[in-house]
C-alpha cells in the first residue's frame, strides 16, 4: 500500500507543534511516550484526506432522504466513465448529525506510475486527494509536448519550489494518480489569459471519491464535518438576530440561517469584497432570503454611537443575540495538507487578531446571548490559551455544553480545569488514527477522522 510521507513543514513549525503536543502538562499527564506517538500520529495523518466526503444537505429545501437519493442518480451518471470494477457508490446518514451525508473515500489504492508527468500545487494537489479534477492554474509543469489526450501521471510539488512553465521537475514531490489531459501544454502556458476549466480529468486517483462539480449546488454543500457542527452548537433559533463575523465563503452563514427556517436575521461580515458576493451567490442558489453580507473589518464592528441608524455595520453595542467567530487561523488542522511553507512568525501571528475580534464579539452579543469561536488548527495559543484568556478577560463570560459533542475534549497546556476542557470540543483526527483503516463501519469513525477543528460556545452573563 502506498503511503504517503509525513506533512512537510519549515523545521521552526515543526519543533513549535511539538513544544505544543509535548507541553508540561501534557508530559505529566500521559507520559512522554504517549505524547510523542499523538504527535507522530499528527504529522501522518495531516497529509492524508478523511476517509469519507462529507455533503451538508440542504434540508430546508427538500427531505434528507430525497437529496439522498438525487445524490445517488447524479453521481451514478459521473461513474458511468468509469471501470466496472470502479463503480461503487454508498451515500450513508451520519448517526448524529441530521443533515450530514457521508461518502466513503477509497484508498490510498494501488496505481501505477506512468512516464509522463505533470505537477501540480500543493493547494491543487490536496483537491485532487479530495475528488476533484485538476483545474489549468493548478499546473506547474507538463511534458514538452503534452497534447490533450495524453495518459500522464499527477504529482504535487511538496516545497513550492517548481517553477511554472517547467517541462520536468526533480524536486520533492508527491503521487497523486493518473489523469487524461483535456488541454493541449501551449494552451495552458503559452496564452494571453490565464488558462480556465479542468486540464487533466483523472482517471485513476490515488484516493478514489466523486467529484461534485455542478452536483446539485443548491441541495448538495461541500463542507467538512466539524464546520457543519459549529452551525448546530451555535443554536440559533427563528426570529433572532445572528452575526458571523468572518464569514466567506458563507457555508456556515447560510447554514444557520437555514437551521433558523430563514426566519430572522443573519448578519455575514467579511473584508473582501470578491468573497462578499460569493456569500450573496450562496444565500441566492440556497433560497435564504434571511442573509445580509457586507464587506467590514469585523474588528471595528462596533459602533460608538448607541443611537445609530443605518442599517450596515458598524453595528451599536449588544445588538445580536447569537455570535459566531470563525476565526481567521494557522489552519493546520486542514486536510489533506502535504505541505506548507509558512513560517513559524506567520504560524504564530494569528492570536493578536482573533483577540481583537474577540473583543469586538463580546461587545457586539446581547446579555443572555451566546458566542462560538472556532478555528481549524490545532495549537493550544489559537484555540484553549484563546479560551483561557477570555475567561479571564471577561468575567461576564461563562463556558456552555455543546450538542452535538461528537469531538474530544480540549487538550491539556492551557491551565484550563477538566471541567472547562469537557465543555471544549476538540476534533483531533491522531488520537484515532491507528483506527482509520479497521473494518469499524464509516458512520461509527466519521465522528473521529476530521480535520482538525476547535469550538468553545460562551455565555454571555
Amino acid at each position: 500500500m502506498y503511503v504517503f510521507p509525513r506533512i512537510s513543514l519549515k523545521p521552526g513549525v515543526t519543533e513549535h507543534l511539538k513544544s505544543v503536543f509535548l507541553n508540561k502538562e501534557v508530559l505529566a499527564a500521559v507520559g512522554h511516550e504517549a505524547a510523542e506517538s499523538r504527535f507522530q500520529k499528527l504529522l501522518s495523518c495531516l497529509s492524508h484526506p478523511p476517509s469519507y466526503t462529507c455533503v451538508r444537505a440542504s434540508t430546508h429545501l427538500a427531505s434528507l432522504e430525497e437529496i439522498r437519493h438525487k445524490l445517488g442518480e447524479e453521481l451514478q451518471n459521473q461513474m458511468h466513465s468509469l471501470p466496472v470494477e470502479e463503480v461503487s457508490l454508498q451515500i450513508l446518514l451520519h448517526p448524529l448529525i441530521p443533515d450530514v451525508l457521508l461518502l466513503p473515500v477509497i484508498g490510498p489504492r494501488l496505481v501505477k506510475q506512468l512516464s509522463s508527468e505533470v505537477v501540480v500545487s500543493a493547494q491543487c494537489g490536496s483537491a485532487v486527494l479530495r475528488g476533484a479534477h485538476v483545474f489549468a492554474p493548478g499546473i506547474l509543469s507538463s511534458p514538452k509536448y503534452m497534447k490533450a489526450g495524453d495518459e500522464v501521471s499527477v504529482f504535487s510539488d511538496l516545497e513550492g519550489k517548481c517553477t511554472r512553465g517547467a517541462t520536468s521537475f526533480q524536486g520533492r514531490k508527491v503521487f497523486l494518480g493518473n489523469g487524461v489531459a483535456e488541454k493541449d501544454r501551449s494552451s495552458i502556458f503559452c496564452t494571453d489569459e490565464p488558462a480556465k476549466g479542468i486540464a487533466v480529468r483523472m482517471v485513476e486517483p490515488l484516493y478514489q471519491s466523486p467529484s461534485f462539480a455542478g452536483v446539485l449546488p443548491s441541495l448538495a454543500f461541500l463542507q467538512n464535518l466539524p464546520s457543519v457542527v459549529v452551525g448546530h452548537v451555535l443554536g440559533a433559533h427563528p426570529g433572532e438576530r445572528i452575526l458571523d463575523m468572518c464569514a466567506a465563503p458563507g457555508g456556515k452563514t447560510c447554514h444557520i440561517a437555514a437551521l433558523m427556517g430563514d426566519q430572522g436575521e443573519v448578519v455575514a461580515l467579511d473584508r473582501n469584497r470578491n468573497k462578499i458576493d460569493r456569500i450573496h451567490q450562496n444565500a441566492q442558489m440556497l433560497r435564504l432570503s434571511c442573509v445580509k453580507a457586507y464587506c467590514f473589518n469585523s474588528t471595528q464592528a462596533v459602533s460608538s454611537d448607541p443611537v445609530q441608524k443605518t442599517e450596515g455595520p458598524p453595528f451599536p453595542p449588544e445588538s445580536f443575540d447569537r455570535v459566531l467567530l470563525d476565526a481567521p487561523c494557522s489552519g493546520l488542522g486542514q486536510r489533506p495538507i502535504m505541505a506548507s511553507t509558512w513560517s513559524l512568525k506567520e504560524i504564530c501571528s494569528y492570536q493578536p487578531l482573533q483577540r481583537k475580534l474577540f473583543r469586538a464579539a463580546v461587545q457586539l452579543l446581547k446579555r443572555g446571548g451566546v458566542l462560538v469561536y472556532s478555528t481549524c488548527t490545532v495549537t493550544l495559543a489559537e484555540n484553549e490559551e484563546q479560551v483561557a484568556w477570555a475567561l479571564d478577560s471577561f468575567p461576564c463570560l461563562t463556558l456552555q455544553p455543546q450538542e452535538p459533542h461528537i469531538g474530544a475534549e480540549g487538550m491539556l497546556g492551557a491551565g484550563l480545569s477538566p471541567e472547562q476542557l469537557r465543555l471544549l470540543q476538540r476534533f483531533s483526527p491522531e488520537l484515532s488514527w491507528d483506527h482509520t483503516e479497521t473494518t469499524t463501519p464509516l458512520p461509527c469513525r466519521a465522528s473521529t477522522d476530521t480535520i482538525g477543528f476547535f469550538i468553545a460556545k460562551f455565555l454571555k452573563k
